[in-house]
C-alpha cells in the first residue's frame, strides 16, 4: 500500500477511536483500566474494532478480506495496542490462528474461516501443552484416523482466546512414531462439537494483559472430517513453524505501542513537573534519559520495518528476520520502559491516577511480546543454529542481490510484492540482506554526510564512524564462534557462549536496520524526521550494549534529539519513522498533579 494510503487509513482509525485520555472517546484509558482491574475480557473494544474492520486487514483479499501488505495490519495493530495491548493481543491471536489455513489450507477452508471471522467468530491456535511448552515434537495430543476423518484427543494449555473462541486450530500427533513428519494441523468447530467433547480449562490469572482469556481446552475423541486437515498429513510442524515466524514479526507491535504510550506519558510529566525551579524535561540527566528511550524506540521501529516487510520481500529469510526482531525488540524495550520509570518517579507506581495510571499497565503488558509465540531462548536458538552460515557468507552474488532488495525492505515508499506466507523457509541458507548490504549502506551514509550542511555533516560523519565500528564486530563474533566450536565440541550447539554470540548478531542486524532506514527512507519521512542526531544516538545506544559507560554523543546531539521528540509529541505523531498523525489530544489538567 502506498505510504499516503497507509497513513490515511491509520489516521481514519485514530480519528474513529479518538483521544484515549478523553473518557467520552470510543476506547478510553479509563474504561480500559476498569476492565483490566476486573480481569474482564474486552468484548466492547474487540466488537468495536470488528465493526470498523481492523481484523479484515489480516485476511486475504481472495477470500473477501482486505490484506495486501502485512505492514498495514501491523500499523493498525499498533494504534490499537497504544491504547490497550490486551485488546490488540485478542485480535492478533484470532488472526494468527488463521495463518495455518493461509499457509496450507485449500480455498474452501480459507473461505469458510474468513467468512466466519468477518461475522465476528474468534479462533484460538492450539499449539502448546502443559508439560512440553515450545517442544512441539513432544506434544501428546493425538488425532486418530477414522472413517471420513479423525478423532482428536488431548489437552492444550496456555492458549489465548481458548474459552472465547468459536473455532480451534490444533496441532496433533498423527503418527505413532512422532518426529518432524508425525504431526498435522486440524480445524475444529468448538460450537458444533458434541456436548462434553470439548472441556474449557480454567482461565489463568496473568501479571499483565489481565483481561485476556488465557486458558486451554481438553478434547475427548472429537470427530473432525478429512476436509478439516490443513495441508498434508505430517506437515503440521512445518506449518506451525512458518505460522510462528509471522507471529514473531507481528507481535512486536505490542512492545512498540506500550513503549510509545509510556514515553508519551513520561513526556507529559517531564514537561509539566517542576523540581527546584526547573522543568524535569530541562534537567540534563532527565533529558538524556528521555532521548535515549526515544532512540531505543526508533531502533525497534527500524528493526520492525525490515522484519515485517521481509515476510513479503524475502520470505526465504524469515527465520532470521523474525527471530532477530522477536528477541531484541521486547528485550530492549522492557529495559527502555524501566528507564522511563526513573524519570516518571513515583507516578509510575500509581494504578488509579487519572493520567499516569495507564503507565503501570503498559509496564505489565509489554512482556507478552517476549514470551508469546517463541520466547527468548527459542529465538536465540533459531539464530544460533544458523550463525556459522550467516557469518561465513561473503558471496559477491548474494551481496549484490541483497543491495537490490534492501531498497524495498527499508524503502517506506516502495511497493511490496504479494504476501504469500507459504513461501517462507525455515532456514535462510546464510542470507541476511540487512547485513549483506550494510557495507553499501555505510558508503551511502558517508556520501550523505559529505552533502549535508552545518551540524548534520558532523553528526552523519560521526554516525558513519560508529556504524563502521559496530559492523566490524562481525569478524570478532565469527572468530569467537569458531573458537567455541573447537573448544566445546559436541556441546557447542547448546552452550551458553553460542547463545551470547547470537545476541551480538541481533545487535549487528539492528545497526544495519538503522543504517538502511535512514539511507533508504529519508525521502519518505516528514519533518522533524529524518534526523542525523537521532541516527547517531541510535547507533550509540547499540554500541553501549558492549560499552555501557562510553558515550559518543554530546549535549548538542541530545538537545537536537529532544527537539525532534518534542516536535513529534506536540504534533500528536506516532513515535515512528512512519508519519502517522494520532487523534488530537485535548487539555490534560490531570497530568499536572
Amino acid at each position: 500500500m502506498p505510504t499516503a494510503d497507509l497513513t490515511d487509513l491509520a489516521q481514519r482509525l485514530e480519528r474513529h477511536l479518538g483521544d484515549p485520555h478523553d473518557p467520552a472517546s470510543r476506547m478510553p484509558f479509563a474504561r480500559i483500566l476498569e476492565l483490566d482491574e476486573r480481569e474482564e475480557y474486552p468484548y466492547p473494544f474487540v466488537n468495536l474494532l470488528h465493526r470498523w474492520g481492523v481484523h479484515e486487514y489480516a485476511l486475504p483479499e481472495e477470500q473477501g478480506g482486505r490484506a495486501g501488505d502485512v505492514e498495514v495490519g501491523f500499523t493498525l495493530l499498533r494504534l490499537v495496542a497504544r491504547r490497550d495491548p490486551t485488546t490488540a493481543t485478542g485480535l492478533i491471536i484470532s488472526n494468527l490462528s488463521f495463518m495455518p489455513a493461509w499457509i496450507a489450507g485449500d480455498d474452501a477452508v480459507r473461505q469458510r474461516m474468513v467468512d466466519a471471522m468477518r461475522h465476528g467468530h474468534r479462533y484460538a491456535w492450539g499449539l502448546s501443552e502443559r508439560l512440553h511448552g515450545s517442544d512441539l515434537l513432544s506434544n501428546e495430543t493425538r488425532a486418530r484416523p477414522t472413517e471420513g476423518g479423525w478423532l482428536v484427543s488431548g489437552e492444550k494449555w496456555l492458549i489465548g482466546n481458548a474459552r472465547v473462541a468459536d473455532g480451534l486450530v490444533v496441532l496433533a500427533r498423527t503418527s505413532d512414531h512422532g518426529g518432524p513428519a508425525g504431526y498435522s494441523v486440524l480445524l475444529l468447530d468448538k460450537r458444533t462439537a458434541p456436548a462434553g467433547a470439548v472441556d474449557e480449562l480454567p482461565r489463568e490469572r496473568l501479571h499483565g494483559l489481565r483481561a485476556l482469556d488465557m486458558s486451554g481446552f481438553r478434547l475427548h475423541e472429537v470427530f473432525v472430517p478429512d476436509s478439516a486437515l490443513l495441508g498434508r498429513e505430517g506437515q503440521g510442524v512445518e506449518i506451525a513453524l512458518k505460522s510462528s515466524q509471522v507471529a514473531r514479526a507481528l507481535i512486536n507491535a505490542i512492545a512498540l505501542s506500550a513503549t510509545d504510550t509510556a514515553l508519551r506519558l513520561t513526556l507529559d510529566f517531564a514537561a509539566q513537573r517542576t523540581i527546584f525551579g526547573t522543568a524535569v524535561a530541562d534537567i540534563p540527566y532527565s533529558r538524556r534519559q528521555l532521548t535515549e528511550c526515544f532512540a531505543d524506540l526508533m531502533i525497534a521501529d527500524a528493526l520492525c520495518l525490515g522484519a515485517v516487510r521481509s515476510l513479503q520481500v524475502v520470505p526465504e529469510q524469515a527465520s532470521v528476520w523474525s527471530s532477530v526482531a522477536k528477541y531484541l525488540v521486547p528485550t530492549m524495550l522492557e529495559r527502555t520502559v524501566s528507564q522511563l520509570n526513573v524519570v516518571l518517579g513515583a507516578r509510575f507506581y500509581l494504578r488509579d491516577h487519572p493520567h499516569y495510571g495507564v503507565h503501570q499497565k503498559m509496564l505489565r503488558d509489554l512482556p507478552v511480546a517476549n514470551f508469546a509465540d517463541g520466547n527468548t531462548v527459542v529465538n536465540l536458538k533459531a539464530l544460533a543454529s544458523q550463525l556459522e552460515t550467516l557469518l561465513g557468507n561473503d558471496s559477491a552474488a548474494d551481496r549484490a542481490a541483497a543491495r537490490e532488495r534492501v531498497a524495498t525492505l527499508y524503502g517506506m515508499d516502495r511497493p511490496l510484492p504479494r504476501f504469500e506466507p507459504w513461501r517462507q523457509e525455515l532456514f535462510s541458507r546464510g542470507r541476511d540482506d540487512a547485513l549483506l548490504s550494510a557495507p553499501a549502506a555505510l558508503d551511502r551514509l558517508r556520501e550523505m554526510a559529505a552533502d549535508a550542511k552545518h551540524e548534520d555533516r558532523a553528526w552523519l560523519g560521526r554516525a558513519a564512524e560508529v556504524a563502521e565500528d559496530l559492523l566490524d564486530r562481525a569478524g570478532s563474533v565469527a572468530a569467537r564462534l569458531a573458537e567455541n566450536r573447537r573448544r566445546a565440541g559436541r556441546a557447542h550447539s547448546h552452550s551458553a557462549e553460542l547463545f551470547d554470540l547470537a545476541k551480538e548478531y541481533c545487535l549487528l542486524h539492528a545497526a544495519a536496520a538503522c543504517l538502511h532506514t535512514f539511507t533508504q527512507s529519508s525521502g519518505a519521512q516528514v519533518e522533524p524526521l529524518p534526523s542525523a542526531a537521532l541516527l547517531l544516538l541510535q547507533l550509540e545506544r547499540l554500541r553501549r550494549w558492549w560499552h555501557p559507560h562510553e558515550a559518543v554523543t554530546d549535549s548538542a546531539v541530545v538537545d537536537e534529539v529532544m527537539r525532534v521528540l518534542r516536535d513529534l509529541h506536540a504534533a500528536d505523531r506516532l513515535f515512528s519513522h512512519w508519519p502517522v498523525a494520532l487523534a488530537p489530544r485535548g487539555e490534560l489538567p490531570a497530568a499536572r498533579t
